[in-house]
């Protein structure tokens, strides 16, 4: 218990830095947008690439992992979308209980699983990354183009947005480069190390910075509702799923971090950009980033993971 506490603690005091950076003021408004810019585009990919084409999937039960995981992610969506007409909100908000019962912040995710299972585990989570992000983010604009207000479609500008995404293509060069066998330099694998520090830590500070409470108080039952689906239903699915796929412990673990990782802030974003209810948004992404550092350990220590 104290070595999942002592791996897990301080992620989220990088996370309570970042918002009080942002919330002392002691860096501007105006410089938070380059920080986020250069982490997402710079860092993030730096990191990814050398994490995936290190990873040796097939000992880490790579295949039980993804079927795991999205099975857990097709089984809530699915129990959202039936339950919709029973869930009496306006359509805006609607959207927004979807992308809030299924988005993850990869932010926080990938230091979480570098901390508590190590390089390997950070390689196959950043291949479950690549696997899941463009599924998540084409349903969750469907969604948008159905109940978002003033839409009527979307489908194609999102396609386009997957096709830029910087963490694609990490993933999906260090994929290449693993399958090919391509030669690991020192002196390229040392370049990447230092970017992979640095995207650790200016993600979750990113992470931390981006959380907003204003709106908690206001719809806290509907909040709350969605961020138990959220930090306990999803992820004991994806933890059953994978089970019962034969996934390892290193496997088991890796999917119960992805379904309890906290909302993403690109939740936000896509809910401002499609006629979601982004205030609603919002306050799931920061109350569960909030929850989840109480969820996070006792799941690990209820599964007897790691």
């Amino acid at each position: 218990m104290s070595a999942i506490l002592l791996g897990v603690l301080p992620v989220f005091a990088v996370i309570a830095l970042g918002w009080a950076l942002k919330a002392s003021k002691f860096i501007t408004e105006d410089h938070w947008p380059a920080i986020e810019r250069i982490t997402y585009f710079v860092f993030y990919p730096g990191f990814l690439m050398p994490a995936v084409w290190k990873a040796d999937f097939s000992a880490l039960s790579a295949g039980p992992l993804a079927l795991g995981t999205i099975g857990g992610m097709a089984t809530v969506a699915l129990a959202v979308l039936l339950a919709k007409p029973l869930i009496r909100i306006p359509n805006a908000a609607y959207t927004s209980v979807f992308q809030g019962s299924l988005r993850w912040n990869t932010f926080v995710f990938l230091p979480l699983v570098a901390v508590v299972y190590g390089p390997e585990g950070a390689g196959l989570g950043a291949m479950i990354m690549g696997a899941l992000i463009p599924a998540i983010n084409v349903v969750c604009v469907l969604v948008m183009s159905r109940w978002g207000e003033g839409q009527s479609g979307g489908l194609k500008p999102a396609l386009m947005g997957l096709v830029r995404n910087p963490v694609l293509w990490g993933c999906g060069v260090g994929a290449l480069f693993n399958v090919l066998h391509v030669p690991r330099l020192e002196a390229v694998m040392s370049s990447l190390e230092l970017l992979s520090h640095a995207a650790l830590a200016l993600g979750l500070v990113v992470a931390g910075a981006g959380l907003n409470f204003a709106y908690v108080r206001r719809r806290q039952l509907l909040i709350a509702s969605v961020s138990a689906v959220k930090l306990l239903v999803l992820p004991v699915l994806m933890w059953g799923f994978c089970r019962l796929a034969g996934g390892d412990q290193t496997a088991q673990g890796i999917a119960l971090l992805v379904g309890s990782a906290p909302g993403a802030a690109a939740s936000y974003v896509l809910a401002r950009q499609m006629g979601g209810d982004a205030p609603l948004m919002a306050g799931i992404v920061a109350f569960t980033t909030a929850a989840s550092l109480l969820t996070i350990p006792a799941l690990l220590i209820v599964f007897h993971l790691p």
